[in-house]
């Protein structure tokens, strides 16, 4: 199978640029419901709450709302959209699986009342001096306690430099095994020992912020211009809407509020490339196996990586009538057979 050259008649990489492109039709409804109404009712019909990734996409929702039909009792021509908050994400920075025992990954120890999600970005943990956790922002500055394992051992160390939560868990995968993950009440007792009096330390407990209901992995955001979003003025303002008063910036809201609201479905682009294999050295190898056309994929594939242009594509052959993907094509100079690939 190495001895195939295969020539593009078509290129693939031409051809394959926009399936790259992940692509959304978007739709509005006026009836208010509640945001996980409403993402209901998006999932039974379209593909999910509306994902935005782009100013162009925040361009294209502003020319499709009709603000008349966005009037509610309360903050009018607001609709809900696909991002959240998810609080209750929180995970132990040290990860690895072999370390907990049932349900030790699950082990917390908050201070009543936490977490709160009080204010803005409480994405991180921190230990008071008498044992129990806080959720505060990851850029506050604390010592952290880094943990060293060996086996099912651990051992705790505390580091005399105040840093951010990001920075200290650098510092302890470089130095250590990581940030501290207690599995049970005795660790958080060997952990809170080592907290200076009147002081708090970094753990390594931390949750993720705002994501898209569908999974994307966009970054972008577009909180509504001149005001200070998510504001969090509630610790249940975990849901976000999109204000069309306000440029179709974004809100955070707790999620019970009746409002407006926007699906999208995902738009599936396919194109054939006409691909033709010449045989050198085995002019008798069948093109028609499936091991044989598994390998070309692969090299068309590859292809496409080399061009920057494989992410989000899917190949597959498509058969001829006679239930073959490759016919033979003679010429005067060579033999090649001729097969068509969707993507």
């Amino acid at each position: 199978m190495d001895s195939l050259l295969l020539l593009l008649i078509v290129a693939a990489s031409g051809l394959c640029a926009e399936s790259s492109q992940v692509q959304r039709w978007y739709f509005f409804y006026y009836e208010p419901k509640s945001r996980d109404e409403a993402r209901a009712f998006c999932r039974d019909k379209h593909t999910d709450l509306a994902t935005i990734s782009s100013m162009e996409d925040v361009d294209t929702l502003r020319g499709m709302a009709d603000l008349s039909q966005m009037i509610n009792q309360d903050f009018s021509h607001r609709a809900w959209i696909g991002l959240y908050d998810d609080v209750d994400s929180w995970r132990w920075s040290l990860s690895d699986p072999s370390f907990y025992g049932d349900g030790e990954a699950e082990f917390r120890q908050w201070l009543s009342g936490q977490p709160d999600n009080a204010h803005s970005a409480e994405h991180c943990t921190c230990m008071f001096d008498n044992g129990w956790w806080d959720d505060v922002p990851c850029t506050e500055n604390y010592t952290p306690v880094c943990c060293d394992v060996t086996g099912p051992d651990v051992t705790f160390v505390l580091i005399s430099t105040s840093m951010s939560w990001t920075e200290a868990q650098s510092y302890c995968r470089e130095h250590h095994t990581d940030l501290a993950s207690m599995r049970n009440l005795a660790e958080n007792q060997e952990v809170d020992q080592l907290v200076p009096p009147g002081q708090r330390v970094w753990i390594g407990l931390s949750r993720e912020s705002w994501k898209w209901f569908d999974g994307s992995d966009s970054s972008f955001r577009y909180w509504s211009p001149g005001i200070a979003e998510p504001n969090n003025l509630d610790p249940k303002e975990a849901c976000a809407a999109a204000d069309f008063n306000n440029k179709g910036g974004w809100e955070d809201w707790t999620c019970d509020w009746k409002r407006s609201y926007i699906c999208h479905s995902l738009v599936i682009t396919q194109h054939v490339i006409r691909v033709s294999v010449q045989k050198k050295k085995n002019p008798s190898v069948d093109l028609n196996h499936s091991a044989v056309m598994e390998h070309i994929l692969l090299q068309l594939q590859q292809q496409l990586k080399d061009e920057g242009l494989h992410a989000n594509i899917r190949l597959r052959w498509r058969k001829q009538p006679d239930g073959n993907v490759f016919q033979k094509e003679e010429s005067e100079e060579q033999e090649e057979e001729e097969g068509r690939v969707t993507c």
